[in-house]
């Protein structure tokens, strides 16, 4: 089922490619705008960012799930993690989609909360994306399902049971305008954790949805990969300076030019699909001509000479007999002289 996010298209055919910056911003507006810049200059049709507060999304003491050396407070919790990037509120979040109005990109940002998505939604936000941990939140995905805007559901750490669940929650609500993201939960996740062959299953699951991914790995080889798959949108974590402070999604993001690389690598892969009928592209036609074989005399035969093996070659070009006629033209009888490496034809013996 095809949907529109803003003026960006899903639709099954071009791959939209979604700029995950996060909170990469630091709380920054002019961070934000060069986030939103470069992501726009490297071809993303979408910067997606979290709408998120500290306290309402996780208790003061549970454990961080990443390991990452440039934490402020190495031995702190996940809390104090978000509370350091959690201060943009409504206006920041204006001025972040007008921002993306001004350099023309699509804007996204994931709300981990009921007030956050009331709030996006108020702001003229027309889609959600939900993060893979919120799969199994049903009461916030009847929330947000019952605005009636495309939800992109990352799957990251779930089943296919678990995601049904979340469907029919969503379907529930009258709310069918849904992409579904293959997405495994590690950071980073290594390629042999990506198991781009569960797309396979998630389309055969839900055969009505368009089917993306949310990439984990590092750098651009994985995602560009699952075009072969059939994804139709694409989330990257982005950044325009890997080595900023404080957010831990900076490393494994990447930059301006690897977004680039993505892009690039994306657009020929989508040109490289091409259809499941495998026969003659028009491309070919001078090699099918003139790259095959055809029968041609391997010496020169006298009129009135009954054709033997040896009397015939298979060369280039193959705009005669094909090969496969070989066996018709043993034993026959020369009506004419033949040349030496002259194209056989049928009407030469009888």
């Amino acid at each position: 089922m095809n949907f529109n996010i803003g003026k960006v298209e899903f639709n099954g055919k071009n791959t939209v490619i979604i700029a995950e910056a996060g909170v990469n911003h630091l709380g920054r507006m002019d961070y934000a705008e060069e986030l939103i810049k470069t992501a726009k200059r490297g071809g993303a049709d979408i910067i997606k960012f979290q709408t998120y507060k500290a306290s309402k999304l996780t208790v003061k003491n549970a454990p961080r799930f990443w390991d990452w050396e440039g934490e402020v407070n190495q031995d702190g919790s996940q809390y104090d993690s978000y509370a350091r990037l959690d201060s943009f509120g409504k206006e920041e979040y204006m001025q972040l989609s007008q921002l993306c109005d001004s350099y023309d990109i699509g804007f996204l940002s994931t709300p981990f909360d009921n007030e956050s998505a009331d709030m996006l939604v108020d702001l003229g936000m027309q889609g959600f994306k939900v993060a893979s941990c919120d799969i199994t939140n049903i009461p916030f995905l009847r929330h947000i399902a019952k605005y009636q805007l495309p939800i992109l559901l990352s799957t990251g750490a779930s089943n296919l049971e678990e995601i049904a669940v979340a469907v029919e929650a969503i379907e529930a609500e009258g709310c069918e305008r849904i992409g579904l993201m293959h997405c495994t939960l590690c950071y980073p996740t290594n390629p042999e954790d990506a198991n781009l062959l569960a797309i396979e299953s998630i389309k055969q699951k839900f055969p009505k949805y368009l089917i993306g991914l949310s990439d984990h790995t590092l750098g651009t080889i994985v995602p560009a990969a699952s075009i072969l798959y059939g994804v139709s949108f694409i989330e990257k974590h982005y950044t325009f300076d890997k080595t900023l402070p404080y957010s831990a999604d900076h490393w494994l993001s990447l930059d301006e030019a690897e977004l680039c690389q993505l892009v690039k690598d994306v657009r020929i892969l989508e040109k490289a699909l091409g259809s499941p009928v495998k026969e003659k592209k028009p491309c070919e036609d001078a090699t099918f001509k003139f790259a095959r074989r055809s029968l041609v005399a391997s010496r020169d035969i006298q009129k009135g000479a009954k054709i033997v093996a040896e009397d015939l070659a298979l060369k280039r070009p193959g705009t005669g007999l094909a090969p496969a006629y070989m066996q018709q033209i043993i034993g026959k009888t020369a009506l004419v002289d033949v040349e030496e490496d002259s194209l056989i034809s049928l009407d030469l013996f009888e």
